[in-house]
């Protein structure tokens, strides 16, 4: 029996089998510490790692030229400006 301190475990949501397409591996190295931390995030999400990611992927807002608003915009040397009435 649980307390009302201990956190009840979630099933954790899984993508149903065969229906990923075109699957590729990540293969990108971070750091031990990061990885833990993206993995806890995860796990009380209620997810997998690779469910996780993909759902990072799918809701990260973007500005007007493509990339996270805490990123340092792009250069717009040779763009033309837009009036806008």
């Amino acid at each position: 029996m649980s307390t009302a301190e201990e956190p009840r475990e979630r099933r954790v949501q899984r993508r149903e089998r065969g229906t990923m397409i075109n699957p590729k591996p990540l293969t990108y190295m971070v750091s031990g510490a990061v990885k833990e931390r993206f993995e806890a995030i995860a796990k009380r999400s209620g997810m997998t790692g690779a469910l996780f990611f993909e759902a990072i992927v799918e809701h990260l807002e973007l500005t007007d030229q493509g990339i996270p608003p805490w990123v340092p915009p792009l250069d717009r040397d040779g763009e033309l400006p837009i009036d806008t009435a």
